[in-house]
Order: C-alpha cells, then structure tokens, then sequence
C-alpha cells in the first residue's frame, strides 16, 4: 500500500484548506483517517471514515472539518474551514486493517502518508 499527500500549506486564520492523500492498494475500502501532530504534543486523531462512510471528529473540528472519498478515484480528503492558529500541525492520513473504526485513536492504523504540513496564522 502506498499514500501519497497533498495540499496544505499556510493559511491565514478563518481560511481554508484541502488536504488530499491518494491511496493504492486495498485500503480504500477500509476504515481511514486523518491525524495530526503539532510541534512537542503527541499525534491525534481528527477524522475517521470508515468501510461505510460513517464519519468521527474530534471535538475540536466538529462543523469545521470534513473527511470525505473521492466517488470516482482512489483520494481520501479533509476539508478544513475556519481555521484556527491550533490546528497548525502536520497532517496525515492513515488506514487500519479493519472495516470499521472503532475506538477514535491511533490504535490498528497501520499505514501511513508522508504527512503534510498546515500552518494557520493569527
């Protein structure tokens, strides 16, 4: 399996961003999901969808993140609005080897993207 990321950058507070991440292989139809991980703090979970399109946020990006697939290709997506100077972090997308997801944590994800970089300014 290979993920391959994309979009992020910098972003002003309020903007927005797409975070992308192409996958090959079968982990498409599994359980996926994005975290991030901030300068000196532990990695997080963000979004999960699973085998289904059931979708989890965390807290704190609940009505402003959307984790999503692509109907046509093989993309994972995280659209993020209204961002805030706290969710500057790398991002990653991440599968697990289960249909769904389960507890909201890092736990059974396996393979991982090369992470992608967003950082929000006040």
């Amino acid at each position: 399996e290979q993920f391959v990321q994309s979009g992020g950058g910098s972003v002003q507070s309020g903007g927005s961003v797409r975070l992308s991440c192409e996958v090959s292989g079968v982990a498409y139809s599994r359980c996926m999901g994005w975290f991030r991980q901030a300068p000196r703090e532990g990695r997080e979970a963000v979004a999960f969808i699973d085998g289904n399109n059931i979708t989890t946020y965390a807290e704190s990006v609940k009505g402003r993140f959307t984790i999503s697939k692509d109907n046509n290709k093989p993309i994972l997506y995280l659209q993020m609005n209204s961002l805030k100077p706290e969710d500057t972090a790398m991002y990653y997308c991440a599968a697990k080897w289960a249909l769904f997801c389960g507890d909201f944590t890092n736990a059974g994800f396996g393979s991982w993207g090369q992470g992608t970089e967003v950082t929000v300014s006040s």
